[in-house]
């Protein structure tokens, strides 16, 4: 592990240096690899499905981890998509001139050595390494046991695009073991060769990396996501929204996981919108007067308004307003995505301005939190801290940035 640390320092300094025309062309020639390569990397996967069926696992697992022709083609077109952003280093942020003379730029940089340890999302393989790529970082992945041989077979592609464009091909690194101690050599920091870690995957992981890492983590503990239904709004874009932000796909954490309906507009949408989810195989499990309206509701108990389920069960509860709303959203939210569904234009703004969540979303599913559908290509993951990056973190928030002074000879009195 440190050797491998080593490496990637040293390939960090190539890439950091490389034009922004070469970094392209590898990611390019990733994406062509990709599709070149699909049949072992689709034949990878078949066979950590077949042990993650043998072995129990949910249906939701199964979703995360699997890959077929369309999946791994999106993710191709995800990798080809982060070469055609425009390049985020060496941007100037800000400039300005001192009265003495001195000029001043504040410029971004990348980050350095960036590892991601994640579980089951094959996907994460080919995402962290073109975002740390395109923003001129060097990636370190370490894979869970459930998805190694497709992150394998993913990161052999990656390398190859890499050898293609002349780039070092440690600059994206599989760590080749499924030893657990592995996870506790980065957190480490490898001999000072990670610059942050991100982690990807369930609670107990990402819990493990914040209480151990002894470098910077960008990363979200748990999404309890909310949509709260407002007086003002439209019955019909309610449960639109609401059936795609819990149903499209549940184990995703954007997946909406507690509705609070308004009460001045229960007795018309909360009967309907319960009856939309239960029809659709959705599990509810609401107050009291939830409960009432439909006797297929299983009482709610108070862990399940702070419980990510990942899966096809809602929390449902009554609030009192946009105070109650709001309030109900802190005590148990996770700062992930919150959304508002009304006509009201105002209560929008008041919801948005005073929800302390990453993302926060007006008349839209929680499920566009994700880097792709912000326009960044892709995602190393979703931060919910408050610092540097919060929300979808694309190549802008895997830069930091240095000063850059210009004199002409002054001297400090």
């Amino acid at each position: 592990m440190l050797a491998l640390g080593r490496a990637a320092r040293a390939a960090a300094r190539q890439v950091a240096n490389s034009p922004s025309a070469r970094r392209d062309a590898a990611l390019t020639a990733m994406a062509e690899a990709l599709r070149a390569q699909a049949p072992a990397i689709l034949a990878a996967n078949e066979a950590d499905l077949a042990d993650a069926r043998a072995a129990g696992q949910a249906a939701s697992f199964i979703d995360r981890l699997a890959l077929d022709p369309a999946r791994l083609e999106a993710i191709a077109a995800a990798v080809a998509e982060i070469a055609a952003l425009p390049d985020p280093v060496g941007r100037v942020l800000a400039q300005w001139t001192r009265p003495n003379g001195l000029e001043f730029e504040r410029v971004a940089t990348p980050l350095g050595i960036v590892a991601v340890i994640f579980e089951s999302r094959p996907n994460v393989t080919a995402d962290a390494g073109a975002l740390c790529l395109k923003s001129g970082n060097v990636a370190i992945l370490r894979a869970g046991s459930d998805s190694f041989r497709t992150a394998s077979a993913i990161a052999e592609a990656m390398q190859a695009g890499l050898a293609d464009a002349g780039l070092p091909r440690e600059a994206i690194q599989l760590v080749p073991t499924r030893d657990r101690d592995a996870v506790g050599a980065i957190l480490a920091g490898l001999g000072g060769n990670v610059d942050v870690v991100v982690p990807r995957g369930g609670k107990s992981l990402v819990a493990r990396v914040q209480a151990d890492a002894r470098v910077p983590v960008f990363a979200h503990l748990d999404g309890n996501c909310h949509v709260y239904v407002h007086a003002a709004a439209d019955l019909a874009m309610a449960r639109s929204i609401l059936l795609n932000a819990k149903l499209r796909r549940t184990g995703v954490c954007g997946a909406a996981e507690t509705l609070l309906v308004d009460q001045a507009c229960a007795g018309t949408h909360l009967a309907p919108l319960v009856q939309s989810l239960l029809d659709a195989g959705c599990e509810v499990r609401g107050d009291a007067a939830t409960v009432a309206v439909d006797p297929r509701v299983v009482a709610a108990g108070e862990a399940d308004w702070a419980t990510e389920f990942l899966d096809r069960i809602i929390a449902v509860k009554v609030v009192d307003g946009l105070d109650a709303a709001i309030a109900h959203i802190e005590a148990y939210g996770s700062h992930h995505t919150d959304a508002i569904v009304t006509a009201d234009e105002a209560a929008a703004e008041r919801f948005l301005a005073e929800v302390d969540s990453a993302i926060v979303v007006h008349n839209a599913s929680t499920q566009f939190a994700d880097g792709g559908e912000f326009g960044f290509g892709a995602e190393i993951g979703i931060a919910t801290g408050r610092m540097h990056a919060r929300g979808p973190v694309g190549v802008e928030q895997l830069c930091s940035f240095k000063y850059r002074v210009h004199g002409r000879g002054q001297v400090r009195p």
